[in-house]
Protein backbone atom coordinates (compact mmCIF):
# COMPACT_ATOMS: atom_id res chain seq x y z
CA UNK A 1 0.00 0.00 0.00
CA UNK A 2 1.19 3.79 -0.76
CA UNK A 3 1.82 6.09 2.47
CA UNK A 4 0.07 8.04 3.78
CA UNK A 5 2.73 11.39 4.75
CA UNK A 6 1.20 14.34 6.84
CA UNK A 7 0.62 17.72 5.03
CA UNK A 8 3.81 19.69 4.32
CA UNK A 9 1.89 22.09 6.52
CA UNK A 10 3.28 20.69 9.14
CA UNK A 11 6.53 20.76 8.67
CA UNK A 12 7.55 23.89 10.63
CA UNK A 13 5.02 23.37 13.37
CA UNK A 14 5.80 21.76 16.72
CA UNK A 15 4.22 22.10 20.19
CA UNK A 16 7.02 20.27 22.45
CA UNK A 17 5.18 21.62 25.69
CA UNK A 18 3.47 18.45 24.83
CA UNK A 19 6.19 16.71 22.97
CA UNK A 20 8.96 14.37 23.19
CA UNK A 21 9.45 14.48 26.30
CA UNK A 22 5.96 14.28 27.83
CA UNK A 23 5.99 11.13 25.92
CA UNK A 24 8.59 9.71 27.87
CA UNK A 25 7.29 11.01 31.11
CA UNK A 26 3.96 8.96 31.12
CA UNK A 27 5.99 5.68 29.80
CA UNK A 28 8.01 6.62 33.13
CA UNK A 29 4.48 6.67 34.87
CA UNK A 30 3.11 3.01 32.83
CA UNK A 31 6.30 2.08 34.67
CA UNK A 32 5.40 3.15 38.20
CA UNK A 33 7.36 6.40 38.50
CA UNK A 34 5.65 9.65 40.11
CA UNK A 35 5.88 12.61 37.48
CA UNK A 36 5.97 15.82 38.81
CA UNK A 37 4.61 17.81 35.37
CA UNK A 38 6.12 21.47 35.73
CA UNK A 39 5.28 22.08 31.97
CA UNK A 40 2.26 23.33 31.37
CA UNK A 41 0.17 26.40 33.14
CA UNK A 42 -2.93 23.98 34.22
CA UNK A 43 -4.35 25.28 38.00
CA UNK A 44 -6.86 22.42 38.35
CA UNK A 45 -4.34 19.58 39.95
CA UNK A 46 -2.52 22.09 41.87
CA UNK A 47 -5.55 22.65 44.16
CA UNK A 48 -6.45 25.98 41.99
CA UNK A 49 -9.95 25.35 41.50
CA UNK A 50 -12.81 27.60 39.83
CA UNK A 51 -14.78 30.31 41.48
CA UNK A 52 -18.02 28.35 43.09
CA UNK A 53 -20.20 31.41 41.59
CA UNK A 54 -19.17 29.88 37.89
CA UNK A 55 -20.03 26.09 38.67
CA UNK A 56 -23.25 27.17 39.23
CA UNK A 57 -23.70 29.40 36.90
CA UNK A 58 -22.68 26.93 34.13
CA UNK A 59 -24.14 23.89 35.86
CA UNK A 60 -27.80 26.14 35.91
CA UNK A 61 -27.38 26.93 32.32
CA UNK A 62 -27.16 23.31 31.08
CA UNK A 63 -30.66 22.54 29.97
CA UNK A 64 -30.69 26.10 27.92
CA UNK A 65 -27.14 24.53 26.38
CA UNK A 66 -27.89 21.77 24.48
CA UNK A 67 -28.48 23.02 20.71
CA UNK A 68 -25.88 25.74 19.25
CA UNK A 69 -25.17 28.89 19.70
CA UNK A 70 -24.68 31.78 17.49
CA UNK A 71 -21.33 31.47 15.54
CA UNK A 72 -19.57 33.99 17.66
CA UNK A 73 -21.20 33.10 21.29
CA UNK A 74 -24.13 34.06 23.36
CA UNK A 75 -25.18 37.36 23.48
CA UNK A 76 -25.06 37.87 27.57
CA UNK A 77 -20.72 36.34 27.14
CA UNK A 78 -20.24 39.35 24.21
CA UNK A 79 -21.56 41.79 26.00
CA UNK A 80 -19.62 40.82 29.09
CA UNK A 81 -16.24 41.35 27.58
CA UNK A 82 -17.26 44.24 25.60
CA UNK A 83 -17.76 45.66 28.68
CA UNK A 84 -15.01 44.50 30.16
CA UNK A 85 -12.87 46.15 27.64
CA UNK A 86 -15.23 49.07 27.78
CA UNK A 87 -13.58 49.80 31.37
CA UNK A 88 -10.46 49.81 29.49
CA UNK A 89 -10.90 52.62 27.08
CA UNK A 90 -11.68 50.76 24.32
CA UNK A 91 -14.78 52.67 23.83
CA UNK A 92 -15.46 51.70 20.59
CA UNK A 93 -15.43 48.10 20.61
CA UNK A 94 -19.22 46.61 20.00
CA UNK A 95 -21.18 43.34 20.58
CA UNK A 96 -20.29 42.00 17.28
CA UNK A 97 -16.30 42.75 17.49
CA UNK A 98 -16.75 40.46 20.40
CA UNK A 99 -15.92 36.43 19.05
CA UNK A 100 -16.06 33.73 21.51
CA UNK A 101 -13.77 30.66 20.99
CA UNK A 102 -12.86 27.26 22.58
CA UNK A 103 -9.88 28.90 24.37
CA UNK A 104 -7.28 31.64 22.94
CA UNK A 105 -5.51 28.64 21.29
CA UNK A 106 -8.26 27.66 18.31
CA UNK A 107 -8.93 31.77 18.11
CA UNK A 108 -4.85 32.08 17.10
CA UNK A 109 -5.27 29.62 14.89
CA UNK A 110 -8.70 31.07 13.61
CA UNK A 111 -6.98 34.82 13.61
CA UNK A 112 -4.25 33.44 11.11
CA UNK A 113 -6.22 32.11 8.88
CA UNK A 114 -8.01 34.58 8.66
CA UNK A 115 -4.83 37.10 8.07
CA UNK A 116 -2.28 35.47 6.49
CA UNK A 117 -1.79 34.15 2.94
CA UNK A 118 1.05 32.67 1.47
CA UNK A 119 4.62 33.60 2.70
CA UNK A 120 3.17 36.55 4.77
CA UNK A 121 5.85 37.64 7.33
CA UNK A 122 4.15 37.81 11.25
CA UNK A 123 6.53 39.46 14.22
CA UNK A 124 6.66 36.89 17.16
CA UNK A 125 8.35 37.31 20.15
CA UNK A 126 11.48 35.11 20.85
CA UNK A 127 11.14 33.45 23.33
CA UNK A 128 7.05 33.04 22.54
CA UNK A 129 4.27 30.62 23.21
CA UNK A 130 4.99 28.07 20.51
CA UNK A 131 1.18 27.92 18.90
CA UNK A 132 2.08 31.44 17.50
CA UNK A 133 4.79 30.48 15.73
CA UNK A 134 2.65 27.20 14.75
CA UNK A 135 -0.27 28.98 13.53
CA UNK A 136 1.43 31.35 11.34
CA UNK A 137 3.21 28.53 9.78
CA UNK A 138 -0.33 26.81 9.50
CA UNK A 139 -1.34 29.34 7.61
CA UNK A 140 1.44 29.18 5.49
CA UNK A 141 2.84 32.32 6.44
CA UNK A 142 6.51 32.82 7.92
CA UNK A 143 7.12 33.50 11.28
CA UNK A 144 9.66 35.90 12.04
CA UNK A 145 11.20 36.07 15.39
CA UNK A 146 12.12 39.46 16.96
CA UNK A 147 14.40 39.31 19.84
CA UNK A 148 13.12 40.08 24.05
CA UNK A 149 15.66 41.39 26.45
CA UNK A 150 16.77 39.20 29.26
CA UNK A 151 18.89 42.31 30.21
CA UNK A 152 15.57 44.52 30.18
CA UNK A 153 13.12 42.26 32.32
CA UNK A 154 12.30 40.22 28.97
CA UNK A 155 10.99 43.38 27.17
CA UNK A 156 10.36 43.69 23.29
CA UNK A 157 13.91 44.46 21.74
CA UNK A 158 12.35 47.87 19.58
CA UNK A 159 15.63 47.98 17.54
CA UNK A 160 15.61 44.19 16.79
CA UNK A 161 11.83 44.54 15.77
CA UNK A 162 12.54 47.71 13.44
CA UNK A 163 14.97 45.56 11.85
CA UNK A 164 12.74 42.77 10.85
CA UNK A 165 10.37 44.47 8.98
CA UNK A 166 10.09 44.26 5.79
CA UNK A 167 7.24 44.58 2.60
CA UNK A 168 6.10 41.41 3.55
CA UNK A 169 5.49 41.98 7.33
CA UNK A 170 1.77 41.55 8.48
CA UNK A 171 1.71 42.41 11.45
CA UNK A 172 3.07 41.88 15.46
CA UNK A 173 2.02 39.46 18.18
CA UNK A 174 2.57 40.52 21.73
CA UNK A 175 1.84 38.18 24.95
CA UNK A 176 1.86 40.55 27.95
CA UNK A 177 1.94 39.37 30.63
CA UNK A 178 4.42 37.09 28.67
CA UNK A 179 4.64 33.54 28.70
CA UNK A 180 7.56 32.29 29.05
CA UNK A 181 9.29 34.93 31.10
CA UNK A 182 6.41 36.55 32.98
CA UNK A 183 7.24 39.75 31.77
CA UNK A 184 4.43 42.65 32.25
CA UNK A 185 5.56 45.29 29.46
CA UNK A 186 5.96 49.23 29.93
CA UNK A 187 2.84 51.43 28.63
CA UNK A 188 6.03 53.24 26.79
CA UNK A 189 7.45 49.93 25.35
CA UNK A 190 3.83 49.16 23.96
CA UNK A 191 3.35 52.87 22.68
CA UNK A 192 7.01 52.50 20.49
CA UNK A 193 5.40 49.25 19.10
CA UNK A 194 2.57 51.20 18.24
CA UNK A 195 4.53 53.73 16.43
CA UNK A 196 5.90 51.11 14.58
CA UNK A 197 2.73 49.64 13.90
CA UNK A 198 1.52 53.51 12.64
CA UNK A 199 4.61 53.93 10.37
CA UNK A 200 4.46 50.47 8.67
CA UNK A 201 1.01 49.41 8.86
CA UNK A 202 0.89 46.81 10.78
CA UNK A 203 -1.99 44.87 12.54
CA UNK A 204 -1.42 44.57 16.24
CA UNK A 205 -2.75 41.23 17.55
CA UNK A 206 -2.22 41.04 21.62
CA UNK A 207 -2.46 38.14 23.59
CA UNK A 208 -3.80 39.33 27.36
CA UNK A 209 -4.47 35.76 28.62
CA UNK A 210 -2.87 36.38 31.94
CA UNK A 211 -3.83 39.92 32.26
CA UNK A 212 -4.77 39.78 35.66
CA UNK A 213 -1.86 37.78 37.55
CA UNK A 214 0.34 40.64 38.25
CA UNK A 215 2.70 40.81 40.98
CA UNK A 216 4.05 43.62 43.37
CA UNK A 217 3.82 46.68 41.62
CA UNK A 218 3.35 45.53 38.09
CA UNK A 219 0.43 47.20 35.96
CA UNK A 220 -1.60 45.37 32.86
CA UNK A 221 -2.04 48.13 30.09
CA UNK A 222 -3.92 46.75 26.89
CA UNK A 223 -2.50 47.99 24.16
CA UNK A 224 -5.64 48.25 21.90
CA UNK A 225 -6.57 51.01 24.54
CA UNK A 226 -3.65 53.42 23.20
CA UNK A 227 -4.77 53.81 19.53
CA UNK A 228 -7.89 53.91 17.67
CA UNK A 229 -6.06 54.54 14.15
CA UNK A 230 -4.34 50.93 14.15
CA UNK A 231 -6.31 47.90 13.74
CA UNK A 232 -6.14 45.97 17.15
CA UNK A 233 -7.29 42.46 18.40
CA UNK A 234 -7.07 41.25 21.63
CA UNK A 235 -7.65 37.61 23.02
CA UNK A 236 -8.02 37.03 26.76
CA UNK A 237 -10.03 34.04 28.19
CA UNK A 238 -10.71 32.33 31.35
CA UNK A 239 -8.39 29.35 31.85
CA UNK A 240 -5.58 31.14 34.24
CA UNK A 241 -7.23 34.17 35.64
CA UNK A 242 -10.27 31.63 36.78
CA UNK A 243 -8.27 28.66 36.67
CA UNK A 244 -11.15 27.10 34.28
CA UNK A 245 -8.48 25.67 31.71
CA UNK A 246 -10.61 22.69 30.94
CA UNK A 247 -13.40 24.84 29.95
CA UNK A 248 -12.05 25.90 26.87
CA UNK A 249 -13.61 29.98 27.25
CA UNK A 250 -11.63 32.43 25.57
CA UNK A 251 -12.59 35.63 23.26
CA UNK A 252 -11.12 37.74 20.45
CA UNK A 253 -11.76 41.56 20.17
CA UNK A 254 -11.43 43.55 17.15
CA UNK A 255 -10.81 47.13 18.18
CA UNK A 256 -8.92 50.79 16.87
CA UNK A 257 -9.81 51.18 13.14
CA UNK A 258 -11.97 48.72 11.63
CA UNK A 259 -12.95 49.89 8.51
CA UNK A 260 -9.53 49.17 7.61
CA UNK A 261 -9.99 45.24 8.36
CA UNK A 262 -13.89 44.90 6.80
CA UNK A 263 -12.70 42.08 4.43
CA UNK A 264 -10.79 40.43 7.49
CA UNK A 265 -13.26 40.92 10.15
CA UNK A 266 -15.89 39.22 7.50
CA UNK A 267 -13.12 36.61 7.32
CA UNK A 268 -13.70 35.57 11.14
CA UNK A 269 -17.04 35.71 10.36
CA UNK A 270 -16.88 33.13 7.74
CA UNK A 271 -14.44 31.12 10.08
CA UNK A 272 -16.23 31.34 13.26
CA UNK A 273 -19.63 30.11 11.36
CA UNK A 274 -17.64 27.39 9.95
CA UNK A 275 -16.84 25.76 13.46
CA UNK A 276 -20.68 26.37 14.15
CA UNK A 277 -19.96 27.68 17.57
CA UNK A 278 -17.77 27.33 20.46
CA UNK A 279 -18.78 25.14 24.21
CA UNK A 280 -21.81 26.44 24.78
CA UNK A 281 -22.05 25.37 28.54
CA UNK A 282 -18.82 27.21 29.45
CA UNK A 283 -19.69 30.42 27.45
CA UNK A 284 -22.24 30.74 30.24
CA UNK A 285 -18.98 31.07 32.86
CA UNK A 286 -18.06 34.21 30.82
CA UNK A 287 -20.47 36.73 32.37
CA UNK A 288 -20.36 35.60 35.90
CA UNK A 289 -16.96 35.65 35.76
CA UNK A 290 -16.10 38.55 34.58
CA UNK A 291 -18.53 40.92 36.64
CA UNK A 292 -18.33 38.78 39.96
CA UNK A 293 -15.91 38.87 42.62
CA UNK A 294 -12.03 38.54 41.47
CA UNK A 295 -10.56 35.99 43.81
CA UNK A 296 -7.56 36.29 41.34
CA UNK A 297 -6.86 39.18 44.05
CA UNK A 298 -6.47 37.18 46.99
CA UNK A 299 -4.26 34.86 45.18
CA UNK A 300 -1.52 37.69 43.84
CA UNK A 301 -1.25 40.11 47.03
CA UNK A 302 1.40 39.85 49.38
CA UNK A 303 0.06 37.03 51.41
CA UNK A 304 -1.50 35.20 48.16
CA UNK A 305 -0.31 31.71 47.34
CA UNK A 306 0.47 32.36 44.14
CA UNK A 307 2.91 35.08 45.17
CA UNK A 308 4.36 32.90 48.04
CA UNK A 309 4.75 30.72 45.33
CA UNK A 310 6.61 32.73 42.74
CA UNK A 311 9.25 34.16 45.21
CA UNK A 312 9.93 30.91 46.67
CA UNK A 313 10.87 29.80 42.91
CA UNK A 314 12.69 32.75 42.33
CA UNK A 315 14.74 32.69 45.57
CA UNK A 316 15.59 29.02 45.46
CA UNK A 317 16.30 29.01 41.66
CA UNK A 318 18.95 31.93 41.82
CA UNK A 319 20.09 30.34 44.80
CA UNK A 320 21.49 27.47 42.46
CA UNK A 321 24.94 28.09 40.68
CA UNK A 322 25.04 28.45 37.42
CA UNK A 323 20.83 29.19 37.08
CA UNK A 324 19.46 32.52 36.73
CA UNK A 325 16.20 33.97 36.45
CA UNK A 326 14.70 37.01 36.24
CA UNK A 327 11.85 38.08 38.26
CA UNK A 328 8.58 37.56 36.84
CA UNK A 329 6.00 39.92 37.32
CA UNK A 330 3.56 38.09 35.61
CA UNK A 331 1.33 34.85 34.89
CA UNK A 332 2.84 31.32 36.29
CA UNK A 333 6.44 30.66 35.25
CA UNK A 334 10.01 31.39 36.16
CA UNK A 335 12.11 31.47 32.56
CA UNK A 336 15.49 30.30 33.74
CA UNK A 337 18.89 30.85 32.01
CA UNK A 338 21.43 27.44 32.87
CA UNK A 339 25.14 28.16 32.04
CA UNK A 340 25.70 25.68 29.24
CA UNK A 341 29.28 26.16 29.36
CA UNK A 342 29.09 25.22 32.98
CA UNK A 343 27.50 22.13 32.39
CA UNK A 344 28.77 21.16 29.39
CA UNK A 345 25.13 21.67 27.57
CA UNK A 346 25.24 21.33 23.80
CA UNK A 347 21.30 20.06 23.75
CA UNK A 348 18.82 21.88 26.15
CA UNK A 349 15.92 18.89 25.44
CA UNK A 350 18.54 16.49 26.37
CA UNK A 351 18.88 18.69 29.37
CA UNK A 352 15.17 18.30 30.22
CA UNK A 353 15.33 14.25 29.56
CA UNK A 354 18.00 14.00 32.02
CA UNK A 355 16.30 15.64 34.45
CA UNK A 356 13.36 13.96 34.34
CA UNK A 357 14.78 10.49 34.35
CA UNK A 358 16.91 11.41 37.51
CA UNK A 359 14.33 13.58 39.36
CA UNK A 360 10.82 12.57 38.28
CA UNK A 361 10.36 16.82 37.74
CA UNK A 362 8.83 17.59 33.95
CA UNK A 363 9.93 20.85 32.73
CA UNK A 364 10.64 22.62 29.18
CA UNK A 365 13.70 23.23 27.32
CA UNK A 366 13.85 27.24 26.00
CA UNK A 367 14.39 26.14 22.71
CA UNK A 368 10.77 24.98 22.26
CA UNK A 369 10.33 28.72 22.60
CA UNK A 370 11.63 29.16 19.46
CA UNK A 371 14.45 30.67 21.24
CA UNK A 372 17.94 29.76 19.13
CA UNK A 373 20.49 31.45 21.60
CA UNK A 374 21.43 30.46 25.02
CA UNK A 375 20.01 27.42 27.48
CA UNK A 376 16.95 28.01 29.87
CA UNK A 377 14.06 26.13 30.70
CA UNK A 378 10.68 26.85 31.94
CA UNK A 379 9.19 25.97 34.90
CA UNK A 380 5.41 25.99 36.19
CA UNK A 381 5.47 27.51 40.00
CA UNK A 382 2.39 26.36 40.37
CA UNK A 383 2.32 23.66 43.30
CA UNK A 384 1.65 24.06 46.73
CA UNK A 385 4.73 25.32 48.54
CA UNK A 386 5.24 21.60 50.04
CA UNK A 387 5.09 20.46 46.56
CA UNK A 388 7.23 23.37 45.26
CA UNK A 389 9.90 23.10 47.70
CA UNK A 390 10.98 19.60 47.53
CA UNK A 391 10.86 19.75 43.59
CA UNK A 392 13.03 22.80 43.43
CA UNK A 393 15.47 20.82 46.49
CA UNK A 394 15.73 17.90 43.20
CA UNK A 395 16.39 20.59 40.46
CA UNK A 396 19.46 22.27 42.78
CA UNK A 397 20.47 18.58 43.68
CA UNK A 398 20.18 18.04 39.51
CA UNK A 399 22.47 20.93 38.49
CA UNK A 400 25.14 20.35 41.64
CA UNK A 401 26.64 17.28 39.53
CA UNK A 402 25.21 16.63 36.23
CA UNK A 403 27.64 17.43 33.38
CA UNK A 404 25.67 16.40 29.70
CA UNK A 405 27.09 13.71 27.78
CA UNK A 406 28.22 14.76 24.19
Amino acid sequence: MKQIYKSNKLENVCYEIRGPILTEAKKMEDEGHRILKLNIGNPAPFGFEAPDDILKDVIHNLPKSQGYSDSNGIYSARVAVMQYYQQMNLKNVKVEDVFIGNGVSELIVMAMQGLVNNDDEVLIPAPDYPLWTAAVSLASGVPVHYRCDETNEWQPDIQDIRSKITDKTKAIVLINPNNPTGAVYSSELLQQVIDLAREFSLVVISDEIYDKILYDDAKHTCIASMATDIFCITMGGLSKNYRIAGFRAGWLVVSGNKLIAQSYIEGLNILSSMRMCANVPSQHAIQTALGGYQSINELIGDDGRLKIQRDMAFEMLNAVEGLECVMPKGAMYCFVKVDAKKFNISNDEQMIFDLLRTEKILLVHGSAFNLKEGCYFRLVFLPHVDMLKPALEGIANFFKSYRQVS
